[in-house]
């Protein structure tokens, strides 16, 4: 489904959701019945929560420029000491 966006010269504008391909260049206004224009607008790019936003922005600049570490940003976390004896052997990060 979609979000299709139709003006009326009366009572203004209005949206109606459609499968896509459905809708057509006029509809009929739900409050006065007239005859409504379809409106071409963007996309609901505004509701793009901000963290996701500025998540796929870094992205996209690091594509293009990674920014290069020389080592795990935070530092090591702490590794625990195994619980199963023969684990003990085994080598650690």
């Amino acid at each position: 489904m979609a979000t299709y966006e139709y003006r009326c010269p009366r009572d203004g504008d209005f949206e109606v959701r459609l499968p896509l391909g459905e809708a057509g260049a006029t509809l009929s206004c739900p409050a006065c019945q007239g005859r409504a224009a379809r409106v071409w607008s963007a996309p609901g790019l505004a509701r793009t929560p901000r963290a996701l936003g500025a998540a796929l922005d870094g992205a996209a600049r690091s594509a293009e420029t990674p920014e290069v570490v020389s080592r795990i940003p935070g530092g090591r976390p702490a590794v625990a000491a195994p619980a199963h004896p023969a684990r003990a052997r085994l080598p650690r990060l």
